[in-house]
């Protein structure tokens, strides 16, 4: 039996249960901001407990009728469960209670559907949708399993599911294809970065921390910035200039969340290579949160996992108009900033974050007073290619007397190529 599945899904109940079994228990209140999020109206909240999901339909036989009831008592139109259901019991779930069921990964992957602006990060969610709608096709469309058959019917003899199979492997290929060539061009970029000596710094943080209102207090951009979760999705990159330093790139990325579903993270190689190739990380944290201690952590596992956390990073607490606390800047035990304390919303306390930044940055920075030859010509081009001349003159014997500065790494690589400069 099967039925017809609504355009629209906003009357949700939300089923939440804590397992014995699970070391690490999803947050209930962040899983109803997701379905706000998502733009669901939660009618009732279902919470239960259970030592283990049952293997069929992840709840007992007692709460589904619980949650069938309150699905006809409110004529709701999708069930939403704060767990990872396997695609049986997502089918199960769906043939005894007569409406959509969706899991915390469906719905995530909904939000980031309806985030996506640009045409990366429109191919991103898709492959990361294609991918998990393609283990949701294994005897979820059972009714389409019968060869075709009798006269003027007969086919190929592909059943249909092998059909649906076939175009979304070649769907997949096509996408990953596409992406690749995107990620390609992202490190050509890089590249042209790293050889004019340009500095990338990334905001990374928990979804809803304030980065993107950062990056637009610190970049004066208008990027999309909302009081939602993973209001912003696609990667967005602007020049800032920082005193003592120069210009560096600042990138403001997708925020992570507890347990982000691996193919999202998959899927998002190649927004998140600006992150692992970044010079600093700005770890943005709502100071305000209860759980932002939880949220750190989810954090550094994300980054563990993409590969970026050796990055030297600066923890940034916002939010600080939630706090009575002044702003402020914490260093660790060798005098290095570690935590800046501020608000995005007001600005206050962006200045000591500027001044932080420079700080780490400038750390292992030359400053030189150079006097080149006129036959030294490609050593004056490459210094003014890489951004590291601040003040050039001459002198009446034809020499330019040049005030640069640029990281240790490319002054030492410069010095290796002769003739010599004349200090």
């Amino acid at each position: 039996m099967f039925f017809e599945r609504p355009e629209s899904g906003e009357r949700a109940v939300l089923v939440h249960l804590n397992l014995a079994s699970e070391t690490e228990r999803e947050d209930p209140r962040e899983f109803e901001e997701l379905v706000l999020s998502a733009g669901g109206d939660p009618v009732v909240y279902i919470m239960g407990q259970r030592d283990a999901p049952h293997p069929g339909t992840f709840v007992g036989k007692g709460k589904l009728e619980e949650i069938a009831a309150e699905v006809a008592a409110h004529d709701a139109e999708i069930v939403m469960f704060n767990h990872a259901l396997s695609p049986s019991q997502e089918r199960n779930l769906e043939r005894e209670l007569q409406c959509r069921v969706i899991d915390r990964t469906g719905l995530i992957l909904d939000i980031f559907a309806q985030r996506a602006r640009t045409h990366e990060g429109k191919l991103q969610v898709e492959l990361a949708q294609l991918q998990h709608v393609s283990t949701r096709l294994v005897r979820g469309w059972t009714h389409l399993e019968r060869q075709k058959g009798g006269i003027g019917l007969r086919g190929p003899g592909e059943t249909q599911l092998e059909t649906d199979r076939r175009l979304l492997r070649a769907r997949i290929k096509s996408i990953t294809a596409r992406l690749e060539k995107v990620q390609r061009q992202r490190e050509q970029g890089r590249r042209s970065r790293r050889r004019a000596a340009v500095p990338t710094v990334s905001l990374v943080g928990y979804t809803n921390a304030g980065k993107s209102t950062l990056f637009n207090r610190m970049t004066e951009s208008r990027v999309y910035a909302a009081d939602k979760l993973f209001a912003t999705l696609d990667p967005t990159l602007r020049r800032l200039e920082l005193e003592e330093v120069g210009p560096v790139v600042l990138a403001d990325t997708v925020g992570f969340i507890a347990h982000l579903p691996h193919r999202l993270v998959e899927a998002f190689k190649a927004t998140l290579e600006e992150t692992r190739s970044a010079d600093l990380l700005l770890h943005v944290v709502d100071a305000a949160a209860v759980e932002r201690d939880d949220n750190i952590a989810q954090v550094e596992d994300v980054l563990e996992e993409i590969g970026a956390a050796d990055i030297p990073q600066l923890q940034v607490f916002n939010k600080l108009d939630l706090l009575e606390r002044a702003p402020r800047i914490d260093r660790d035990a060798e005098g290095k900033p570690s935590r800046v304390w501020l608000s995005a919303v007001s600005g206050e306390g962006c200045d000591l974050l500027l001044e932080a930044m420079a700080e780490l940055l400038g750390q292992d920075m030359v400053q030189e007073e150079l006097s080149l030859r006129p036959d030294q010509g490609g050593l004056r081009a490459a210094l003014y290619n890489m951004g590291a001349v601040q003040s050039e003159d001459y002198s009446d014997d034809g020499n330019s007397h040049l005030s640069v500065r640029l990281p240790r790494a490319d002054w030492n690589r410069l010095m290796k190529k002769g003739p010599e400069p004349l200090f």
